[in-house]
């Protein structure tokens, strides 16, 4: 018998996050009976790139990838600046080298290049990334959603249904 994950994800937030990559995924989720934590440097409401509210209920400083059974890094402007804090790297990197679920969208990538997760991995992401996503090693294909061992990629909003149901579908395997 297998080590049992929790049945929780975390995710990250800071102002200006793509509020549909952030919601459509996390209530996707809690629908399939996952809890859902957001990690922050304070415990406050942030503000999306279009005006909807997230509150945070960790503070980064006390997450532990051992908690969780996967991670969703939504996109928007919010990865290039979270892209920057050793903690969000370090856990980033933890979640893939346990082979836990790392789902990213849209801008989230940036964040899994500089963890360095991505070097000979296939992946998407948004156009606008392309290549960054290339400069780290990875390969980038124009799909929906691109599912490379525990990493699980997609490019924009128009793809969350099949992102949001790729990470379920990881996750019921798990």
């Amino acid at each position: 018998m297998g080590v049992q994950m929790p049945n929780s994800i975390l995710t990250f937030v800071d102002d200006i996050y793509e509020d549909l990559e952030l919601w459509y995924p996390l209530l996707r989720l809690q629908e399939a009976g996952y809890a859902t934590r957001m990690a922050a440097h304070e415990i406050k409401t942030y503000t999306g790139k279009h005006g909807y509210p997230a509150t945070s209920d960790l503070l980064l400083k006390d997450a532990n990838s051992q908690d969780f059974a996967g991670l969703l890094i939504p996109g928007g402007f919010m990865p290039d600046k979270l892209r920057r804090d050793p903690k969000i790297l370090s856990l980033t990197h933890e979640f893939f080298e346990q082979g836990k679920l790392v789902a990213f969208i849209c801008h989230g990538g940036w964040i899994a290049i500089s963890a360095k997760i991505l070097n000979g991995k296939r992946v998407t992401g948004s156009l606008g990334i392309k290549d960054d996503l290339e400069n780290a090693g990875a390969i980038w294909v124009n799909e929906p959603v691109v599912i490379n061992g525990n990493l699980i990629s997609s490019r924009t909003p128009r793809d969350l249904a099949p992102f949001a149901k790729a990470m379920v579908d990881f996750l019921a395997t798990a």
